[in-house]
């Protein structure tokens, strides 16, 4: 008797990231939100009774893409401040802008035009750095996407709290709050070593082993970022946050664009992760980081568009090649982070990362049905050799067509079904009015 399943997708070709590999003429079966079975799609018909079947004759199904890291509320400032470095990017610029604009409804409508163009260009989860994580979980609930949100915590005072302790406390109320939810998680925060003191380190390095929660932190990203901490700590940020205990498979090392050889593994040999944000460290001309050393050094990594203002577009697919080709060129090795494993990082190593490979990341039965369709049927897309190949180096989130989050389908066919666009583009032309004033 054939077993009842919610959906039937019947693709091209299927490819599940674990086990690598791809599979051709195959079925995928998905109950309750999660995957049953990957079988032989001639099988598949005997095997399952579908209440919804969806043929993609010239598709490749792939997991949801995992942004390591994003400020996404920042997608209000997408454009705001262009060309100039990071800290004088920052201090002219952003802060003063956030210093104005910021709040609970800045932040929920700039995630949710995040996430729209998120789902949009096949990313069905993210892990967040920005203010009122609140309102960011009730944007991310109104898009249905899965989020991992950070519970911040800065020194100086902002429009969401008054010092890091503030920022530490509503943090944890946040998480208290949403903890139910089972499409968001929650991270520490903790913004980077020269925002952070070593006190307030150290209480998050006990409070994450205490919650098994990550650690989320910028770290490395700049050279300026490194002389500034020789000269006021006498150390290099990542020393400082060892002393602080924060060396842990806990740990998302966010950038790690500056490691000497000796802290690449020293990351290695604790475990730690890295979010490699490629696009964002050109723009700011942060430096060129070497990710082949991570890799031989066995550095679980993923992928992230940092935010919108200092990369304008949140595009896992750009990263991916960017970050595919940025790896052949500063090692000098062809085969430096080939296609497979630039996917792999979009997808499973962000999962990872984050403590939720056993969920999502990977096609795989039990696994939530989190799952984008790539269409490799137009001109610019052929002939097909390797779909593997054409993900990275051809493809590109404009050849999404279906996004799944949890079996539900939340993209098709150029539409969100579960944002009001017009009511979203009303909201973000009065934030564009208010910062322009």
């Amino acid at each position: 008797m054939a077993q009842p399943v919610d959906l039937l997708i019947l693709p091209r070709w299927i490819v599940p990231v674990s086990p690598a590999g791809v599979l051709e003429n195959h079925a995928l079966a998905v109950k309750g939100g999660r995957i049953v079975d990957l079988c032989p799609a001639d099988a598949a018909a005997g095997r399952f009774a579908a209440r919804e079947t969806v043929e993609l004759p010239e598709h490749v199904l792939i997991p949801g893409l995992v942004n390591l890291h994003a400020h996404a509320a920042m997608s209000l400032l997408r454009g705001y401040s262009d060309d100039v470095p990071l800290q004088q990017w920052l201090s002219a610029h952003i802060w003063p802008a956030e210093q104005k604009a910021v709040s609970a409804d800045f932040v929920r409508d700039g995630t949710l035009l995040a996430c729209a163009e998120m789902l949009a260009s096949g990313t069905t989860c993210f892990n967040d750095m920005y203010f009122f994580p609140g309102a960011a979980a009730d944007a991310a609930l109104e898009s249905g996407m899965r989020a991992a949100l950070g519970m911040i915590v800065i020194d100086f005072p902002t429009s969401y709290a008054s010092d890091a302790e503030d920022y530490l406390n509503k943090g944890l109320a946040v998480r208290d709050r949403y903890k139910g939810e089972e499409r968001l998680s929650f991270t520490f925060a903790p913004h980077a070593p020269y925002t952070v003191g070593d006190d307030m380190l150290g209480r998050i390095a006990v409070l994450a082993e205490q919650l098994d929660a990550p650690v989320h932190i910028h770290l490395h990203e700049t050279a300026q970022e490194i002389r500034d901490s020789l000269d006021k700590y006498k150390v290099r940020p990542l020393e400082r946050i060892a002393g602080a205990g924060l060396l842990s498979p806990k740990l998302i090392a966010v950038h790690a664009v500056h490691l000497l050889e000796a802290e690449t593994e020293t990351l290695a040999r604790y475990g730690c992760h890295i979010a490699h944000c490629p696009a964002s460290n050109l723009k700011l001309a942060s430096g060129l980081p070497s990710v082949k050393k991570w890799a031989d050094a066995g550095i679980n990594f993923g992928l992230g568009s940092d935010g919108a203002a200092s990369n304008n577009r949140l595009d896992l697919f750009s990263e991916m090649r960017l970050a595919a080709l940025l790896a052949k060129g500063v090692s000098g090795d062809a085969s430096a982070l080939p296609a497979a494993k630039a996917l792999e990082a979009a997808t499973l190593g962000g999962a990872r990362a984050l403590g939720l490979d056993s969920q999502i990341g990977s096609l795989e039965a039990s696994k939530w049905a989190d799952m984008a369709a790539v269409n490799l049927g137009g001109l610019d897309t052929q002939p097909v050799f390797d779909p593997v190949s054409h993900l990275v180096y051809a493809a590109g989130r404009e050849q999404v067509s279906h996004v799944w989050v949890g079996g539900e389908l939340k993209y098709a066919d150029g539409r969100l079904s579960s944002i009001n666009l017009p009511d979203l583009k009303a909201r973000i032309a009065y934030w564009r009015d208010k910062l322009a004033t």
